[in-house]
């Protein structure tokens, strides 16, 4: 019996999944913590009558702004590198965490 993996897509599908799992899942993160960024500034946009009043209207629309974008650059930096090198790695190599579970979840991805 030969080690050649064989996926259910093909021998083909071998080399173009270890980049495009890690590529879907930096773009569906990344649009979920933009859409958190944007809920952030329009929560904040909406309590802005509370707020104006300590702050002023630039000031708050500058706190919005500030708590949208760290928002977003927090969660892509500590979320969504990290994970999109582990499933990188995690196709890359042959047998990561050496069960045969692995083999057969690789054999369906």
């Amino acid at each position: 019996m030969s080690n050649k993996k064989i996926t259910i897509f093909g021998n083909r599908w071998e080399p173009i999944r270890k980049w495009l799992y890690p590529s879907w899942i930096f773009y569906e993160l990344s649009i979920r913590f933009y859409e958190y960024a944007i809920s952030i500034q329009s929560y904040l946009v909406g309590r802005h009558n509370l707020l104006a009043v300590y702050l002023g209207d630039i000031e708050m629309k500058t706190l919005a702004l500030t708590f949208s974008l760290s928002t977003f650059i927090i969660s892509t930096f500590f979320l969504t590198l990290p994970s999109c090198y582990v499933l990188y790695y995690f196709f890359k190599r042959e047998n990561l965490t050496s069960t045969s579970f692995e083999i057969k979840l690789k054999k369906y991805f």
